[in-house]
């Protein structure tokens, strides 16, 4: 099974996650931020990841940390979990819509991490959540999971569904990308013979 599980702790936050990659999409997330677990549990869901968080951060200061750092915890563990990522088809992209908005992910699992995220809100907020606070998910999950990964909102209004509809694309595309393919397995799908740089 490819999965793993991590334990971060600093002066801001303290958080364990575990990942199954070849899971069901079964969740148990508890960050104390109610937006950012909605989030995550339909990330697994969509991923069909099998995902348990706990975190526990400053959220009397503010959301950012403990927002920033799950993101962190989430790419090392998918980092790990995928091992020398023989036989991963490691190439995603698609569109996704929800309601009014369409939102545009293309990932690849290189080793290098990127990110490109042209998504904006109207709002400062959903609920007490910093709408700011999505791309610094975005970024620390992909820097840490050494993925390249282009994220674009097309066009969209409700700052609620634009985010879902990120952090939906990012589990589609995850789920693709990390999927075995049945005609290269076994195989690193690069030129070079390894991942990672």
């Amino acid at each position: 099974m490819r999965q793993a599980e991590i334990v971060r702790e600093t002066k801001e936050t303290k958080v364990r996650l575990a990942v199954n990659l070849d899971g069901t999409g079964r969740a148990s997330i508890a960050t104390g931020i109610g937006f950012f677990d909605h989030m995550l549990d339909l990330l697994a869901r969509h991923a069909r990841f099998d995902l348990e968080v706990e975190a526990k951060g400053d959220l009397h200061v503010d959301f950012h940390h403990t927002t920033e750092d799950v993101g962190i915890v989430l790419g090392q563990a998918i980092r790990r979990a995928l091992g020398d990522m023989r036989g991963i088809t490691r190439y995603a992209d698609l569109h996704l819509p929800m309601d009014e908005t369409l939102t545009r992910v293309a990932l690849d699992i290189s080793g290098r991490p990127f990110l490109v995220f042209r998504t904006e809100f109207k709002v400062g907020k959903i609920g007490e959540f910093d709408t700011e606070l999505v791309r610094e998910f975005f970024q620390a999950f992909a820097s840490n999971a050494g993925v390249t990964l282009h994220v674009e909102t097309l066009y969209g209004d409700n700052a609620h569904h634009i985010a879902e509809s990120c952090f939906k694309g990012l589990a589609r595309a995850l789920r693709a990308a990390v999927a075995i393919d049945p005609a290269a397995a076994g195989e690193i799908p690069s030129t070079k013979g390894a991942l990672g740089g």
